[in-house]
Order: structure tokens, then C-alpha cells, then sequence
């Protein structure tokens, strides 16, 4: 058992019948009172973000996680298959489980997390940063890199995503697949 003191971003723990994995802490020691630790836990099943407050000290029970790398196959109408990359092991997950599946392609390697008690695989993770190719967008204006604005575009996975107006049909960019949001243009 651990208590509130080990906590910390991306530890996996079991509560209210459940696995929960801990996006952000804050432990807070108010000038009056007992000190506490507010959370944000996502449940690993379902994806849905709660916050909790614990006391200074509480018990709570970490589960032990495995993050290992699969490379993206194939999907299916009912799911994704990934491959392991050492042993070419093919493992099948549901799209529940996949952070941002609109934004997955072929070869694409990601990390799946996996309980190590019965080797059910709990999440999927894509990297910081997917690289995709604009496969429709309007034409881009030479030069208009001054301000903000976007204009919708469509990438080669099928996803609608939003690009400055100088992106071209054909151009590379650099997104953040769990916002959506375009980083830079990815010179070649």
C-alpha cells in the first residue's frame, strides 16, 4: 500500500472498484485544516476524467502497469491491430481505448498500456506529435503567415483538422493528436 505521498502524474491506481490513471495532482496545505492532495483520475475503462480530493496521508492501492510499443496495422469495422515490434506479437484493441484513433495511420508506432496482473491491455497511447499529409485544403496564399487564421483542411487518415492559411494540397504537418491542434509545417 502507498499513500497520498507517492503520487504522482501517470500513476495507475485502483478506486471505487476501478483503474484510474492520475492526470494531475496538486497537493494543497491550507493555513488552517489538514493538509490534502487534489486529483484528476481517468478511468482507464471508460476514458471519463473525475476529480477527488484526498487527505494528507490516505492509503490508496497503485496497480502495476506495462507501456510497450506496437506499430499500427490495420483497423476494422469492430477495432485496431497493433504488432508488437520485439516479438511480432499481434495484439487487437477496441477504438474505446485509443486516445485519438482519427488520427492514426498505417506504421505508426504508439504505446499501449497493459496491466501487468492479466495482461488486458487498459489504454493507447499516440505520440506527442503525428506527422500527416493535407490530402484536401483551399489554395494557400504566399506570404500570409502575419496572423491566426485557419481554414479547414482534411489530412490523409480522413480527419478535418485546422491549418494556417499558407498550408498547401500535399504539405506535411505536425499535429497534436490529442487536441487536434496543428503545431508547425514539416519541411522536407
Amino acid at each position: 500500500m502507498a499513500t497520498t505521498a507517492d503520487i504522482k502524474n501517470g500513476l495507475c491506481i485502483k478506486y471505487n472498484h476501478g483503474l484510474y490513471s492520475i492526470v494531475e495532482f496538486q497537493h494543497v496545505k491550507p493555513g488552517k485544516g489538514p493538509a490534502f492532495v487534489r486529483t484528476k483520475l481517468r478511468n482507464l475503462t471508460t476514458g471519463k476524467v473525475l476529480d477527488n480530493t484526498f487527505t494528507a496521508g490516505h492509503k490508496i492501492e497503485p496497480v502495476r502497469v506495462e507501456r510497450r510499443k506496437y506499430q499500427f496495422l490495420y483497423s476494422e469495422e469492430n477495432g485496431y491491430h497493433f504488432m508488437n515490434q520485439e516479438t511480432y506479437e499481434q495484439v487487437f484493441i477496441n477504438e474505446e481505448l485509443i486516445d485519438a484513433p482519427k488520427f492514426l495511420k498505417e506504421g505508426e508506432v504508439v504505446e499501449i498500456v497493459f496491466n501487468a496482473e492479466d495482461e488486458q491491455a487498459l489504454i493507447c497511447e499516440l505520440p506527442a506529435y503525428v506527422e500527416l499529409e493535407i490530402t484536401y485544403t483551399e489554395p494557400g496564399i504566399k506570404g500570409d503567415t502575419a496572423t491566426n487564421a485557419m481554414k479547414p483542411a482534411k489530412v490523409e487518415t480522413g480527419a478535418d483538422v485546422r491549418v494556417p492559411l499558407f498550408i498547401n494540397l500535399g504539405d506535411k504537418i505536425k499535429l497534436d493528436p490529442r487536441t487536434g491542434a496543428y503545431s508547425e509545417r514539416v519541411k522536407s
